[in-house]
Parts: structure tokens; sequence; C-alpha cells
């Protein structure tokens, strides 16, 4: 199966969020291939569908003062943060229809989500970073040892003793079978937004990215060209 890979840039939300919904609803009637949409994002908070108002820790002030944008979507999950410097990817396949008695879809759903991990695990490893998939949780994460490397101020000594998460995700199969949301990977974004949000509903679980862990962190370009790679072999597409 061929896929097309659309490099959106810096993207604002909403619009992507659009695009989504128009391209799922060529795919499904045929006239689109899949799609894979790799962006960025200005700073924005997005909730799914489990998301607690009271994972929001900065007031209106503050988020008007970072210049955040708020959403609640369709995905699954909680609260979580984009913005410039973090890889987003919207992967727009067709899974398979939806049984309309059982309300889910005949794909492997939960199986798609550890594709996606697998995904980023993958291109993590070829950039020279080992990280894993933890039990019971969404995502990506390095294990504490790794994590111990973290020369950024925020890294303090207690959370560098924990495994740390460093690519979100959060999807949606829509009722005609098709994927939507996707993966979240940090690679240079500022690290501060974190602070106002309890990201994924997970209180004491540690945030990093690849600046925190490399002196010289790859560029976005060349994690893109990694993530692609292992897209098409972890898809087989």
């Amino acid at each position: 199966m061929k896929i097309e890979v659309l490099d959106l840039g810096l993207i604002e939300y909403e619009a992507a969020w659009k695009l989504q919904d128009q391209y799922a609803v060529e795919i499904a009637e045929g006239i689109r291939p899949p799609t894979l949409l790799l962006l960025e994002h200005p700073h924005v908070y997005t909730f799914g569908r489990r998301g607690q108002q009271e994972n929001l820790l900065w007031g209106e002030s503050q988020l008007k003062e970072k210049g955040i944008a708020i959403h609640w979507v369709d995905r699954g999950g909680d609260v979580t943060y984009h913005g410039p410097g973090q890889l987003v990817g919207y992967p727009l396949l067709p899974l398979g229809q939806v049984n309309t008695e059982s309300k889910l879809p005949q794909a492997d759903y939960v199986g798609y989500v550890r594709k996606l991990e697998k995904t980023i695990i993958t291109a993590l490893a070829r950039l020279g970073l080992a990280a894993g998939q933890r039990s019971g949780l969404t995502g990506v994460w390095i294990q504490s040892d790794v994590h111990a490397r973290c020369a950024s101020r925020r890294c303090s000594p207690e959370d560098r003793r924990k495994p740390a998460k460093i690519a979100a995700v959060g999807v949606k199969v829509d009722v005609r079978g098709v994927s939507r949301h996707g993966f979240a990977l940090n690679v240079n974004p500022n690290m501060e937004y974190w602070d106002g949000i309890i990201a994924c509903g997970l209180q004491d679980e540690p945030i990093v990215s690849l600046a925190d862990l490399f002196e010289s962190p790859p560029a976005m370009e060349r994690v893109k060209e990694e993530v692609i790679k292992a897209f098409r072999e972890v898809f087989e597409m």
C-alpha cells in the first residue's frame, strides 16, 4: 500500500484538525491515498475525550500571556501540549469500518496504537536514543538510566531517577474506519509550557525532549526523515 506524506510546517491546530476531516472523507471515498501529515503547531493545549479541567494548572491570565490556545477534541486521552519544536504526526489510514452493532472498528485499535509507538521507538533508535513502551501506559518512554543524562535544569535529581515520556500518542478512528490525530514527539520545544498542565493526567511522570538528552540534538528535518522511514517499515507502506 502506498502512503502520501505531507509536510505542513507550522500550522494552527484548528486548521490542521479541519484538514484531517477533509482528507479522512476523501480517503474513505477512495479518492485520496492513505496520508501522513507531519507538522508543528503554535502553542496549544488539547484535551481528549477523557480530559479533566483540573489538569489545566495555569489561569486565564497566564494562558493569555504565554499565547496558548485551548481545544477540546475527539481523540483519546487527557490533556497534552503542542508547540514549535515538537514533531506532530497525523496518520490518516483506513483501518476498517466500524461495526454498527458493537460500535467498534473491525481493525485492531490497540495494535494500531502500539504500531505508532513502535514507529517512534524505531526512529529514536536510529537517532541514537533507546526508548520503549510501558505496560498500561500509552506513548514512548525512556528508562531512568537514559533520563539520568538529562542536562536541563528542569530535570530534577528526583525526576532523573524515573522513566520519562518523550512522545505522546492519542488517536481516534471515525465511523468509516479512518484514523485521526496521532503522535507528538518532543524534539526541541520550550519545555516550560508543560508546567501549565498535568500532562495526560499523570501527576508524577516527567516529560523530556531530545534536546534535554543530546548536547547537539538532531535537527527537525533529520527527525522527520527517520520517522517517515520507520513509519513506512512498521506499517509496510
